[in-house]
C-alpha cells in the first residue's frame, strides 16, 4: 500500500478560535494556487500573500526546496498547496521549518478526480491502485488549476480554509471567493460554448496536464506525448503517429513549461498543426489579478485558430 501523504500533518492544527497578533502570512506554494488565493484575500489588510516556489518554474513534480525557501516557511502562518500529491518534496521540511505551519489543501473534498497515469506505480494492481485512489485520492490527476470550473472549487476551499484560520477576513475570504467561483464558471461556460463550434475536437496534449480542462469544455484527448514526461522512443513516436491518424486528431499541442520539440515532430509527421495551450502552471512574479483569465481567453483564441470553426 502506498504511504499517506506527506501532507497528513495539517490535520493535526487546531483550527478553532486561532489568532493573529498581526497580520496573517499566507504563503502558497504554485504560481496558479498563489493567483487564486490572492484573488481570495483581494482587498483585505489582514493577510499578507507570498508565493513559496519561483513562480516561472511551473509543475514543481521533482523540485528541491533551497534555503530560501525555508525561511519563507518560517515566518508564515499558512501554506495553501495544491494537494493531490504536487507538492511531494514538502513533508519533513515543512515541520523542521515551521512546526507550527497550517496547511489548506486546495483539492481537499473535490469529486470527480480523474485518474493520472504519471502518478502510479505500475507495478501495482490495477484493482489496488483504483481500490487506494477512492480510499486517499493518491494517483489522481493534480492539474484541477488548468481548468476553470475546477479553478472554481479550488478557490472556494481555500477561502473555507483561510476563515478556519483566520475568522477576523472570513467575510472577505468568502465574498471574494464566491465572485472568483462565478467568473471562472462563466469562462468555462464560454469555452464550452465555443469548443462545440469548433471543426475538430480530437486533441493531443504532453501530459495529463489538460484532462480537467478537456473534460470540462468537451475537447477529447485522443494521444499523449510524454506521459511520464519522458521522450518518446522510436518506436513510440511511430505508434503515435499512427494513432494520431487513426483517431484524426485535429492538433498536436505543446505548454510553455516543456520543450514543444516533441509535439512539433509528431505534428510534422502526422500533417497536423501544433500550437501552444497555457495550462497556467507558471506565469510572470508581478502577475494581474485577472492573468489567469487573460491566459485562459487566449487559449480559447488558439483552439479556434488551430481546430478551425464551422461556419
Amino acid at each position: 500500500m502506498r504511504k499517506k501523504s506527506v501532507l497528513s500533518f495539517c490535520l493535526a492544527a487546531v483550527w478553532a478560535g486561532l489568532g493573529f497578533a498581526g497580520d496573517v502570512n499566507i504563503l502558497c506554494s504554485t504560481f496558479p494556487i498563489c493567483q487564486i488565493t490572492r484573488n481570495v484575500a483581494a482587498g483585505y489588510a489582514g493577510a499578507k500573500v507570498e508565493l513559496l516556489l519561483p513562480a516561472s518554474l511551473g509543475c514543481p513534480h521533482h523540485y528541491s526546496l533551497t534555503p530560501q525557501d525555508m525561511q519563507k516557511m518560517a515566518r508564515a502562518d499558512v501554506l495553501v498547496v495544491n494537494g493531490l500529491g504536487m507538492e511531494e518534496f514538502l513533508g519533513a521540511p515543512v515541520r523542521k521549518a515551521n512546526p507550527r505551519l497550517i496547511v489548506v489543501d486546495s483539492s481537499q473534498g473535490i469529486e470527480g478526480l480523474l485518474p493520472y497515469a504519471g502518478g502510479h506505480d505500475h507495478d501495482e494492481p490495477a484493482e489496488d491502485r483504483e481500490a487506494e485512489h477512492e480510499r486517499e485520492g493518491e494517483g489522481a490527476n493534480p492539474h484541477l488549476f488548468a481548468s476553470p470550473r475546477q479553478a472554481a472549487q479550488l478557490a472556494l476551499n481555500i477561502a473555507a480554509g483561510l476563515a478556519k484560520v483566520d475568522p477576523d477576513g472570513a467575510t472577505v475570504y468568502e465574498k471574494n471567493a464566491k465572485a472568483y467561483a462565478a467568473r471562472m464558471n462563466v469562462l468555462a461556460d464560454d469555452m464550452a460554448a465555443e469548443v462545440k463550434k469548433l471543426r475538430n475536437n480530437r486533441v493531443v496534449q504532453p501530459h495529463g496536464v489538460f484532462d480537467y480542462l478537456a473534460r470540462d469544455i468537451g475537447l477529447e484527448i485522443v494521444a499523449v506525448t510524454q506521459p511520464h514526461g519522458q521522450e518518446p522512443s522510436a518506436a513510440e513516436m511511430l505508434e503515435l503517429v499512427r494513432l494520431i491518424r487513426e483517431k484524426q486528431a485535429g492538433a498536436v499541442f505543446t505548454e510553455p513549461q516543456y520543450s514543444p520539440k516533441v509535439g512539433q515532430t509528431l505534428a510534422r509527421e502526422a500533417g497536423i498543426p501544433t500550437a501552444v495551450l497555457d495550462p497556467v502552471a507558471l506565469g510572470p512574479a508581478d502577475a494581474p489579478l485577472d492573468y489567469y483569465e487573460t491566459a485562459m481567453r487566449k487559449n480559447l483564441e488558439t483552439l479556434r485558430a488551430t481546430l478551425g470553426v464551422n461556419p
